[in-house]
């Protein structure tokens, strides 16, 4: 171990930096010009301005007439299962048969297809449309990042305020107008007609009402309106909203509940929201913006370029409302599923490839343990399922995780290549590991992240084979997404994306068997290692390939080293979606 690898260095490392970002900026808060500012209004919901407290998710947009909010909660899922991954020709033995005889039509009919199916999938909770007056004109709309808020100005002093509860599970509206307000709660439309089919390789797979579901259950009385939804399973979730006016002043609260947490979730939702409106608006934005406070407080950036600066705090922002160490981790939208009608793009689903990995990366450097927590905490408790996938599928020991994944870490399918890789679990690993570095937890190091790294690297001690050259390849092996779905996908030879990751585990391995003291161990993953081929370097450029004598030919949308969530240029509107162009 070299000196700086030692955890008593990284440790005061670590607390060094940690003290030098968060000087630049004393209490940590963005400023004014962070936020966004807009004086045109979003008219679609991935325009739209996000609110989150990573379990609940809120996007305000609209020109108010009428003012729109689309409501989330990040565990609604339809967990519908996938019928063909449960018949006998699904397994790893029968795909690299298929593969050799070059049966494409085979495996996409197996792997390809369902992905096009209506479920699994995430699903949105709906919608709440407010109108002042007769006709409002839009004025002016912003996202205050420090504060967590969206506030809309209208003509004639009209304002309306709304924020996610960064503690509760409740949102909040004020509108300060001595007009009258006009609310609609909107259920999705999971019993509308269908216009698009489901079909096989779309992004989407169509209309909500694909899913046929039953119409909601409405309800309503003084001062409130709700609904009760029923998906797939019998699993149903409850939507409300309850409002009390005094003099020039609307207030409300929404709140969405599950079968999950109450057998009565309409009555809950009512509760949550009678419990907001006792506490008051103004005592619930000072618990609100005591805990957005301790977040900022936890580091800050300072540097020349205004628009990297602005960036920073936005993605950051962006984090601390899609994350919470006890609730589900950031899906493809996180908790803002499109509300357009229409199944999420790709579902909205968990895609293992860097969709999730990247979006934690700024927890570690950011001084946010806490928002990583829930991701691995997730994996952690969702393994039985994905050793039982591994089991069954690959038919091996050890732990892989499927790359396209429900809310319960099923396997759901898409292109057979990615979804169905021998590696994803070594990426996932790699968050295990970096929680340990940054938080020096030695519990968590015995209990979870050596526990997860010892079963990754023994799957893949059990899935490579050895070559002529003594070498250990990948029977199957690609790299995201080098040749789509096609049959090229799967490369003659171990690609340098499959290399790093199981060269990395097996090292990694043996690092924190060394680090508990269990020294036959961390000799044997050396072993295995030493079993590993190098990366692939062309000789004559000295450039690193895709796999031998494949040199990358050209830029590809989703290069394994990109991350695919981000905020659009920051002077123009941004997208809350998984991009791919």
């Amino acid at each position: 171990m070299k000196w700086y690898d030692s955890p008593k260095v990284l440790r005061v490392l670590s607390i060094a930096i940690i003290i030098s970002v968060c000087s630049l900026n004393a209490n940590g808060k963005p400023m004014p010009r962070h936020g966004l500012h807009f004086e045109t209004p979003s008219q679609t919901w991935d325009e739209a301005m996000p609110l989150g407290n990573g379990l609940l998710g809120a996007l305000v947009w609209g020109d108010g007439s009428p003012l729109k909010i689309s409501l989330d909660r990040t565990d609604l899922w339809d967990l519908r299962p996938v019928p063909e991954f449960h018949t006998k020709e699904y397994s790893y033995k029968t795909m690299r048969q298929w593969v050799t005889e070059g049966r494409l039509t085979d495996l996409h009919r197996l792997y390809d297809k369902p992905y096009g199916n209506a479920g699994p999938t995430k699903i949105p909770a709906g919608r709440i449309e407010i109108t002042i007056g007769n006709s409002p004109v839009f004025e002016k709309a912003s996202l205050n990042l420090a504060e967590a808020a969206a506030t809309v100005q209208f003509g004639g002093q009209n304002k309306v305020r709304v924020f996610t509860h960064a503690t509760e599970p409740v949102g909040m509206i004020r509108i300060d107008s001595s007009e009258p307000i006009k609310l609609k709660l909107l259920a999705p439309p999971f019993a509308g007609k269908i216009t698009e089919d489901a079909g096989p390789g779309k992004i989407s797979a169509g209309d909500l009402a694909s899913l046929r579901y039953k119409a909601p259950l409405e309800s309503r009385g003084d001062n409130w309106t709700g609904y009760l939804q029923e998906g797939w399973g019998g699993f149903k979730f409850a939507v409300v909203v309850a409002w009390r006016k005094s003099q020039n002043n609307w207030f409300a609260a929404w709140s969405i509940t599950t079968s999950k947490e109450s057998k009565n979730p309409l009555r809950m939702a009512r509760e949550n929201c009678q419990k907001a409106l006792r506490a008051g608006f103004t005592k619930s934005v000072n618990t609100h913006r005591k805990w957005w406070d301790s977040f900022w407080n936890k580091s800050s950036l300072s540097v020349p370029n205004a628009v990297i600066e602005r960036q920073w705090y936005l993605e950051m922002y962006k984090f601390g409302a899609a994350t919470r160490p006890n609730t589900p981790p950031i899906t493809l939208q996180g908790p803002w599923t499109a509300d357009n009608g229409k199944i999420p793009p790709w579902k909205g689903d968990y895609h293992h490839d860097l969709n999730t990995e990247l979006s934690y990366w700024p927890a570690y450097s950011g001084n946010q343990l806490e928002g990583a927590l829930g991701y691995v905490n997730w994996l952690w408790d969702t393994r039985k399922t994905a050793r039982a996938w591994t089991k069954r599928f690959f038919n091996l020991p050890g732990l892989n995780v499927p790359m396209t994944a429900d809310l319960e870490q099923k396997q759901i399918g898409g292109w057979h290549q990615y979804t169905h890789s021998a590696t994803t679990a070594a990426w996932l690993a790699h968050h295990f590991y970096l929680h340990w570095r940054y938080s020096m937890d030695r519990q968590f190091l015995k209990e979870r992240a050596y526990p997860w790294l010892k079963d990754t690297s023994i799957f893949l001690e059990a899935i490579t084979e050895k070559g002529p050259d003594g070498k250990r390849i990948l029977p199957l092996s690609s790299s995201p997404e080098i040749n789509d779905n096609r049959l090229e996908a799967w490369f003659p030879t171990i690609t340098n994306y499959d290399i790093a990751l199981i060269r990395w585990a097996f090292e990694t391995t043996a690092e924190l068997a060394d680090e508990l003291g269990k020294t036959k161990e961390a000799e044997h993953w050396r072993n295995v290692l030493s079993e590993m081929p190098d990366l692939v370097i062309d000789p004559q450029t000295k450039k690193m390939l895709v796999a031998k004598d494949y040199p990358l030919k050209d830029s590809h949308r989703h290069l394994p080293y990109r991350s695919p969530h981000r905020f659009r240029r920051p002077d123009k509107r941004y997208r809350r979606r998984h991009l791919h162009q």
